[in-house]
């Protein structure tokens, strides 16, 4: 049981980290890194083609 609780735990903050970083990278007006887009169940080639 704590396996698993610390596994979401670990799980939860590795997409938190991904959103905090991808939204950095907008505001900077950079591509955020595909693995961070990924990790939020984003598709890398669909978020770059948005805007155009």
């Amino acid at each position: 049981m704590a396996n698993r609780t610390l596994s979401a735990v670990g799980n939860f903050l590795d997409v938190f980290g991904s959103a905090v970083a991808a939204s950095r990278a907008i505001e900077a007006g950079r591509q955020p890194r595909a693995r961070d887009l990924k990790a939020l169940g984003i598709n890398p080639d669909s978020f770059a083609r948005i805007g155009r």
